[in-house]
């Protein structure tokens, strides 16, 4: 497992952070489900809550929190950098009949909670926020941190939103791995030039640029090959951009073609994405046409 989770005192209670473990440090298999159990005793402490409260509740049945609902980033693709950060939201919906008294979320990635292969994020909080929607429902509220330097290549795939939460009635902790899942991928570059400017109607112009993405193993940005771009162009007086034709990236990412000059107007490639990295589009590069 690439993320290692350590424990320490902040105010009395348990604060959890992630640590990158070299390759040549790999991390104990169950550090992920470590920091599972150790954030369920932290749920547990804050669901003893107040004494009154726990007296107002003593005569309901003691049943587990029930968790409907966790949304990561707004339910879009997380997009990271090869060596930025990004923070994202996270949105959870649970009930007890006591009401929730705490809740907590992990992203995670890998075969199961055990795979040394496994990578994983806590939330940036303690403890999520959680606002009553009724009685018995509410929507706790968080923020997680995606680190390039703590990501590898093979982690640009769905990650499982895990959430533990509990109610007032504090001695069912209900734990749920995989209450949904989010897309992380590589962020990509788009580069484009337009050439010669200005130029004659009915001459040629080319077209270039370079398609680069994120390497998280590297920390860098690499060209990316054998891939389907778009060549658009957008007339001077119009503000939409239509497809001119395809092109495949080399090897190394570089983009090339010729088209006839016709009017004014703005070139620009457009990338869609794959599963594992993120769409991007160019700004125009406006050609003068004499």
């Amino acid at each position: 497992m690439r993320i290692r989770a350590t424990v320490a005192a902040v105010s009395g209670a348990l604060a959890l952070s992630a640590l990158a473990v070299p390759a040549s440090q790999a991390a104990q298999p169950d550090d992920l489900r470590s920091t599972v159990g150790q954030l369920k005793g932290l749920v547990q402490d804050h669901a003893a809550g107040p004494s009154a409260k726990r007296q107002a509740l003593a005569a309901n049945a003691n049943t587990p929190a029930v968790i409907t609902k966790a949304v990561v980033n707004g339910g879009k693709p997380i997009v990271v950098s090869a060596t930025g950060s990004k923070k994202v939201s996270l949105s959870i919906t649970a009930s007890d009949n006591s009401g929730i008294a705490a809740a907590v979320g992990v992203l995670w990635t890998g075969k199961n909670l055990d795979d040394p292969n496994s990578n994983g994020f806590n939330q940036n909080e303690e403890l999520a926020t959680c606002k009553a929607v009724n009685a018995t429902t509410s929507t706790c509220t968080g923020t997680f941190t995606l680190t390039a330097k703590q990501l590898r290549n093979i982690d640009a795939t769905n990650w499982n939103v895990l959430v533990i939460a509990a109610g007032y009635d504090d001695e069912d902790i209900t734990i749920k791995e995989s209450v949904s899942k989010v897309k992380v991928q590589r962020e990509a570059k788009l580069t484009v030039n337009a050439a010669p400017e200005p130029v004659k109607k009915g001459g040629t112009i080319t077209v270039t640029g370079n398609l680069t993405r994120a390497d998280w193993d590297k920390n860098k940005y690499v060209g990316f090959g054998t891939q389907s771009v778009v060549l658009q162009f957008r007339k001077k007086s119009s503000t939409a951009y239509t497809n001119v034709k395809g092109v495949k990236s080399s090897s190394t990412g570089a983009l090339k073609t010729t088209v006839k000059a016709s009017e004014d107007g703005y070139y620009r490639w457009n990338y869609l994405g794959i599963a594992s990295t993120a769409p991007v589009a160019v700004a125009g590069d406006y050609i003068d046409v004499k």
